[in-house]
């Protein structure tokens, strides 16, 4: 096994919020090679993730942004299990760049399963009918409008967001570290974004 420098595991920590023994372990099992680690971390909370997602969250905060200009504001609810995690640093510091995310990024809804079933409908019809005039055979077109609804949902799902401040990572992976980190269901609830002159979404 790999020898781990204290400075490898420390670098590793600052870069990802994860405990000093979860840090170590992460470069010992890939061999000392950071962006690997930063990955099995990343999947260790996601594993995390998914064991908690089941807990009651009945604590949290009501995260806000207003952008430099005064013309943007972004409200939006984080929810976790205990008042000591709601008061936590790090999740203060994950609802406000919760709030930045939507308002930089302006998402229509939290997930793809919250996409309006009308608008994904125009989606989907666009995506084919660029495809069918592109010569492609139907098959094909179906598989065409799949990939780029994929794509749709990057660009409207808050979870699905590439994170603003790191491309690499998507709010959605963000959170699971959170869980990670912080060993409780964490959630993130409704959401408001209003920008001056428009209608509220």
């Amino acid at each position: 096994m790999a020898e781990i420098s204290a400075q490898a595991v420390k670098t590793l920590r600052d870069k990802t919020g994860a405990g000093m023994m979860d840090c170590k372990k992460a470069l010992q099992e890939c061999g000392g090679v950071e962006d690997k680690a930063i990955s099995w971390l990343r999947e260790k909370g996601l594993s995390k993730a998914q064991k908690r997602a089941g807990r009651a969250t009945t604590e949290g905060v009501v995260g806000s942004y207003i952008h430099s200009t005064g013309k943007i504001g972004v409200m939006v609810e984080v929810k976790c299990e205990t008042d000591f995690v709601a008061r936590s640093e790090r999740f203060q510091e994950f609802a406000k760049n919760v709030a930045m995310q939507i308002a930089a990024a302006n998402p229509v809804c939290l997930g793809p399963d919250e996409v309006p079933a009308d608008l994904l409908a125009k989606e989907r019809e666009i995506y084919k009918n660029q495809a069918m005039a592109e010569g492609k055979p139907e098959q094909i077109a179906e598989k065409i409008v799949d990939g780029r609804v994929k794509k749709y949902y990057k660009e409207v799902c808050l979870l699905e967001q590439p994170f603003i401040k790191d491309d690499k990572v998507s709010i959605q992976d963000l959170l699971n570290e959170l869980v990670g980190v912080l060993g409780e269901n964490v959630q993130i609830g409704r959401f408001c974004r209003f920008a001056l002159g428009e209608n509220a979404q």
